[in-house]
């Protein structure tokens, strides 16, 4: 028996690599275009990218900072995609579609709350 094929993976090699960075700007622009949260969170992105490079700690300590950062907006596009499946599927209220929903939410949460307190403990140790 022979898997079935998705019409979206049967590029391969350098079109693949192309197609594959395609999706993903057409994922940024429709994370930008409709997800609130994720506007706020590159702006303060933005932000604390530019105050982290203007901080006198290690670049190690930079580089955490940041990449806690993205990992928080990682975690907000895996969000977005939970909710969009689950509205695709159906708008209709449903235990298992706000078990899906807020679990997704509680991981961006979760992942705020480890950005925060890295920044904390950088602060903390660079200016007591």
């Amino acid at each position: 028996m022979t898997q079935p094929v998705s019409q979206f993976k049967s590029k391969s090699g350098l079109k693949r690599i192309f197609s594959a960075f395609s999706y993903s700007v057409d994922g940024f622009k429709a994370a930008w275009r409709y997800e609130a949260a994720f506007r706020q969170e590159l702006v303060v992105v933005f932000i604390g990218t530019i105050a982290a490079l203007s901080l006198r700690i290690s670049a190690f300590e930079k580089l955490m900072l940041v990449a806690l950062m993205v990992f928080v907006l990682i975690v907000e596009l895996i969000n977005s995609a939970i909710e969009s499946v689950v509205d695709r599927i159906s708008l209709d209220p449903h235990p298992l579609s706000k078990n899906a929903k807020d679990m997704g939410s509680t991981a961006v949460a979760l992942a705020i709350l480890i950005a925060v307190a890295a920044w904390v403990v950088v602060l903390f140790n660079r200016f007591y």
